[in-house]
């Protein structure tokens, strides 16, 4: 299990942070980690610092069938192929194929990275999905082995979470097999805030098998990092986010394991 998708359909519950931090506490460890970001938002390329032009996106990639031209190395190990706004069109661009709910997998097995098969070159490719319950959520979803999705520590953000379990359960029966719910993680958690501890039960209550025990901090310190462009991990090693995502990492591999 190697390709995981980070989705909730529910903006701004930390997706985009998980996935950058996760994946750069991971390449630390010297694991090769390729970010796939697949929101029109881009978010995935700003926050590690990746500035690139709209022909220099997975949208392009996919319409060259490879994606190797377009990887990006923002940090020893952490690569990315950065997205644009372009993605708003594909859906249209798709609807009419037979096979659209396949083109995102049929990317990742046709592509390669420096001589190369893309699978077998990285260790790991993490997959940022737009908030939404989409075609393209549809083709994350399909491409997949595994389903990792934020919860923020609020009440909103826990009212769809039944939704999005139905759906990656028809995913796997209609499309991809393979998929599994592998894990869930407490975003923006303030042992403070009564919500949150409230939120968190409920969690723990509904969601106990794949919630993991490592919780992320609310901090500020997330959102300045993001404004310079650089992970937590780099920006404030010491932090207790960055050291929260260390500890995720590793919960993260020792779950593999046992998987």
């Amino acid at each position: 299990m190697k390709v995981f998708a980070f989705i909730n359909q529910k903006g701004g519950v930390g997706k985009t942070t998980l996935t950058i931090n996760l994946a750069r506490a991971l390449s630390l460890k010297g694991l090769k980690v390729l970010i796939i970001d697949s929101d029109p938002q881009a978010n995935a390329g700003s926050g590690l610092g990746v500035r690139v032009k709209r022909e220099e996106s997975l949208y392009q990639a996919l319409i060259e069938e490879n994606c190797e031209a377009f990887i990006r190395e923002p940090y020893p190990n952490l690569f990315l192929l950065p997205s644009s706004i372009d993605l708003v069109g594909l859906e249209l661009e798709l609807a009419n194929l037979d096979r659209r709910e396949f083109v995102l997998k049929e990317l990742l097995t046709k592509s390669s990275y420096k001589g190369e098969k893309l699978l077998s070159y990285f260790d790991f490719i993490f997959i940022d999905a737009p908030p939404s319950l989409s075609l393209i959520t549809v083709n994350i979803l399909t491409a997949s082995q595994g389903v990792v999705i934020p919860l923020q520590c609020e009440y909103y953000a826990l009212e769809g979470l039944s939704l999005l379990v139905r759906t990656v359960r028809r995913i796997k029966d209609t499309f991809n097999p393979e998929l599994k719910l592998f894990g869930m993680v407490l975003m923006m958690y303030d042992p403070r805030n009564r919500l949150t501890f409230d939120i968190a039960e409920e969690a723990r209550k509904h969601f106990k098998w794949i919630l993991f025990n490592t919780v992320i901090p609310k901090s500020v310190r997330v959102s300045e990092a993001q404004s310079y462009g650089k992970a937590i991990l780099d920006y404030e090693p010491n932090h207790k986010v960055s050291e929260s995502f260390k500890s995720l990492a590793e919960e993260f591999l020792n779950r593999l394991k046992k998987s």
